[in-house]
């Protein structure tokens, strides 16, 4: 058996596909997935249920309800080529609020490599459904000279550890 290391957090990636049945939706711009800075929101929460149980005096039952997933927190440096700023996560909820139907979703990967070098995945998280739920533009002070770092929050309907 191999030596258990920790998984270390700064090698990461994220993906996005579209989902089944949004591959062709006019007007929804390029796939926002270049390079994010921090990725939060890898949670799943279960809604557990209190069953007042009559005669049960000493507590209560508690019974499984629904998952809950947070929403995904994506942070990255803004970028331009050229003259241009890249659009790409602002054209996706910009689609959305203008009325653009079907809406487009996206499925994606999280994906946690070695610190090593190499490309070795030893982490993989997959979302389903994602919607832009929150963009966030930088936060502008001519005072500090800072990168600027734009947000992509996105709403989805799943979420699960790969294993293998």
């Amino acid at each position: 058996m191999a030596d258990p290391s920790f998984l270390r957090t700064f090698r990461f990636q994220v993906t996005l596909l579209p989902s089944a049945g949004t591959e062709d939706v006019k007007g929804a711009g390029n796939t926002p997935d270049a390079a994010f800075q921090e990725c939060t929101g890898l949670e799943i929460e279960m809604d557990v249920q209190e069953y007042l149980e009559g005669g049960r005096n000493d507590g209560v039952v508690r019974r499984v309800g629904r998952a809950k997933y947070q929403t995904l927190v994506l942070k990255r440096g803004m970028f331009f080529t050229g003259e241009q700023v890249n659009s790409d996560a602002w054209s996706w909820i910009q689609g959305v609020v203008s009325g653009i139907r079907p809406v487009r979703r996206y499925d994606g990967l999280v994906e946690v490599m070695t610190g090593a070098g190499d490309d070795t995945v030893v982490a993989r998280w997959a979302f389903d459904r994602g919607l832009p739920a929150k963009v966030v533009g930088p936060q502008l002070n001519a005072k500090t000279g800072e990168v600027a770092i734009e947000e992509l929050h996105i709403a989805h309907e799943g979420l699960r550890l790969l294993t293998s």
